[in-house]
């Protein structure tokens, strides 16, 4: 998934940075409130994870302005401070949740994969589809019961796919999820990965190409 970190304390961060992308979130991190504002103006994520306090702009203000802009993508708040009254402010703004540092990064996981959830309609973390089930908490995929080995971009890959069964998705739209602005992605990145999957998983999940339009992952009936 494509995640927005705007924090900018150097050590959390980088912590916060390496963990996400270590679990193969496509992750950019922003230390200013003014630049965050500016991205997220033009680039879409599925997740936003925000400090209150930030040069350029406060957090709040970051919000205020994706809110008003009608985007409705899920935000996590962070702040140093304990004060009930920057929790009631955040959430009133358009929070989706929030944390107080220090706090534990499995809690952090966790509330990430709710929120990333949240994004594809997805009720539960696990999605079983015949012989496939596809376990978000734990991170794995399982083909007749038989964990199948994924690195982390064709874990993300098949996540997003997941969670858009029956929807065409463009390469656009998925490389804007798998890839952040570090990333050198050449054209034919995703058509590698959508390959690998397929090998994979065989007949458990159809990926279908569709011309000219991008790709969309279907039940096989026969394995339903």
């Amino acid at each position: 998934m494509r995640i927005l970190l705007v924090e900018d304390d150097e050590d959390v961060g980088d912590a916060i940075a390496r963990r996400l992308r270590g679990d193969g979130h496509a992750l950019d991190w922003l230390k200013d409130g003014e630049e965050a504002d500016d991205v997220l103006k033009y680039q879409p994520f599925d997740l936003v994870i925000l400090d209150i306090g930030l040069p350029g702009m406060d957090g709040f203000s970051v919000l205020q302005g994706l809110r008003s802009r009608g985007d409705r993508c899920p935000v996590l708040m962070l702040t140093a401070r304990s004060d009930i009254e920057d929790r009631v402010t955040g959430l009133d703004v358009g929070a989706d949740d929030y944390m107080s540092k220090p706090f534990d990064f499995r809690e952090l996981d966790a509330r990430c994969r709710v929120l990333l959830r949240r994004t594809q309609s997805v009720t539960t973390s696990t999605t079983t589809l015949g012989k496939l089930v596809f376990d978000r908490s734990a991170k794995r995929a399982l083909l007749d019961d038989i964990q199948v080995h994924l690195p982390n971009r064709e874990y993300r890959l098949l996540e997003i796919l997941m969670g858009n069964i029956g929807k065409v998705l463009t390469k656009e739209q998925i490389g804007a999820q798998l890839f952040d602005f570090d990333d050198d992605a050449g054209a034919n990145a995703i058509e590698l990965y959508i390959g690998r999957l397929r090998r994979k998983l065989g007949e458990a999940l159809t990926i279908r190409t569709v011309r000219g339009m991008g790709y969309v992952a279907e039940p096989n009936d026969a394995n339903a």
